[in-house]
């Protein structure tokens, strides 16, 4: 199921992503480091969406409260799938 998140305090501004079978697939970034999200989106590409949560949940960016990866956290979070 394709989902789309609104991120909240960082440079990118919302992610897109699929969810089938609990794995993470597709996910794209607009805004933000473009080749670091990249690197995000290739490595949880696949991976099992509560392991990725794990993983990201809480990371910061420089001052700010939370970070892209700390956002797709909190969108792989709110997802019902």
């Amino acid at each position: 199921m394709h989902k789309t998140y609104k991120t909240k305090g960082t440079c990118s501004v919302q992610i897109d992503y699929d969810i089938e079978d609990n794995k993470i697939h597709n996910v794209q970034f607009l805004g933000g480091c473009n080749g670091n999200l990249k690197g995000i989106a290739a490595l949880v590409e696949g991976q099992n969406k509560e392991e990725v949560i794990q993983k990201l949940k809480g990371i910061k960016c420089g001052f700010k409260l939370t970070s892209c990866p700390d956002q797709l956290a909190k969108a792989l979070e709110e997802s019902n799938e």
